[in-house]
């Protein structure tokens, strides 16, 4: 369904939105006098992060470790606690792993457990823009993630927010991210000792839309034995190609060049170097350990410049081919569904990051292999906007699969 384009009774309605959703953080906030701010240990230098011994047997969503922390993460310390657990997950070339996941339980939860897996966007190939981290005080990204983990914990649900990209930060690498979300929801169903019918929704936006749409994807296969009622997301990169091509000298959003291609690298394990212009190398080592929000940015960057030009056309590097195949969205399986999936339009091909024909087409193509789903275009609205407007739906949307009520299936508005 296309969504007509924003105006100025919409714009307001987001704002409204996003302070209502903010209001159980401020209230969260005014105990924050009781409860005393201690230092947060960088995940490099922070024991808990590292698995202790081989895991080749260990199965995947094993809880190896696990404590009890505090959240700051718009900086004041919470009246909330919250549980992490290291556990065993499976990176992108099949590769035992091990990643932290933050289990948050509503102050005021009642009634059967429901699990929202939430996928932050937090772009990184620096280990202090882990999610784990930053809702811990240890750095300010997670504040754009404030409203959406307090809509979520308002409506009555447990938020399971996992480093989806792991330790070696593969952003963009959407089977492992896939893989680590839907191990982080084993490993909480095993420590709130829930059965594995325990309905879960997995929600995601933009970075953390890869996560989500590949989990969703996977998860008939590498987890059966969840029970995922539903997954939300929104502008979703289905084809990293076209995405790039879309950005690829734009003032804004070519500075996420460096980042994608790099972090999909490290998840292939594939060495950048032989393809490299010395100022691709540059490049590179400013960003190899920052996050795409507030790391280093490079406005007008064209990838052409990061390579020799014999390796312009970086697609038809034999070296690259697996990155590029698994990195189109639709290819690694079928989701179960019900899908709520978004994106905004507002120069005519997308919301300035985002390809909005691929986000049509995927959508389709599921409704073709039978999946139920519910696109919507917003027309005028960029990434940013887009996002306001998706998340604010998700609310509605878990509930009512939560709750068992039947799906508003939007195929036929996609032809199928």
């Amino acid at each position: 369904m296309r969504v007509p384009p924003m105006n100025r009774m919409m714009r307001r309605t987001v704002a409204m939105f996003a302070t209502l959703i903010a209001l159980p953080a401020i209230s969260f906030a005014a105990g924050a006098a009781a409860h005393a701010q201690t230092a947060v240990l960088a995940p490099t230098v922070d024991p808990f992060y590292r698995a202790e011994g081989p895991l080749t047997d260990v199965a995947p969503g094993t809880v190896l470790k696990t404590r009890t922390v505090g959240l700051a993460p718009t900086g004041a310390q919470l009246p909330v606690d919250a549980t992490q657990l290291l556990y065993r997950t499976t990176g992108q070339l099949g590769e035992p792993a091990a990643t932290v996941t933050t289990i948050i339980r509503a102050p005021a939860a009642s009634g059967p457990l429901r699990i929202v897996a939430y996928q932050s966007a937090y772009d990184a190939l620096g280990a202090r823009c882990d999610p784990s981290y930053t809702l811990r005080g240890g750095g300010a990204l997670s504040t754009a993630d404030t409203p959406v983990l307090a809509a979520y914990l308002a409506a009555g649900f447990t938020v399971v927010s996992s480093d989806y990209e792991g330790t070696e930060l593969a952003y963009g690498a959407g089977r492992k991210s896939g893989n680590a979300t839907l191990d982080g929801i084993r490993a909480a169903l095993h420590t709130l000792d829930a059965a594995a019918s325990t309905p879960v929704g997995m929600s995601g936006f933009s970075g953390g839309s890869i996560a989500t749409e590949y989990a969703a994807e996977l998860a008939p296969t590498y987890a059966p034995e969840l029970n995922i009622v539903g997954a939300a997301l929104g502008g979703y990169p289905v084809d990293l190609v076209n995405t790039v091509s879309y950005i690829n000298g734009k003032q804004e959003w070519a500075t996420l060049i460096p980042y994608v291609l790099l972090g999909s690298a490290r998840g292939f394990g594939i060495d950048l170097d032989p393809y490299l212009s010395e100022y691709g190398k540059h490049v590179l080592a400013q960003v190899t350990d920052q996050c795409a929000p507030d790391g280093p940015k490079f406005p007008g960057l064209r990838i052409e410049q990061l390579l020799l030009p014999e390796y312009a056309d970086y697609p038809a590097i034999p070296a690259l081919a697996p990155m590029i195949e698994q990195g189109r969205m639709g290819t690694t399986g079928t989701p179960r569904g019900p899908l709520l999936l978004g994106g905004g339009n507002f120069d005519g091909t997308g919301d300035g990051v985002i390809v909005a024909a691929d986000e049509r087409a995927l959508a389709a193509e599921y409704c073709r292999r039978g999946v139920p789903v519910r696109y919507q275009e917003y027309g005028g609205a960029d990434h940013f906007l887009a996002g306001a407007l998706l998340i604010p739906a998700t609310v509605p949307f878990f509930q009512a699969r939560f709750d068992g009520k039947a799906f508003d299936n939007g195929c036929a508005a996609l032809g199928r």
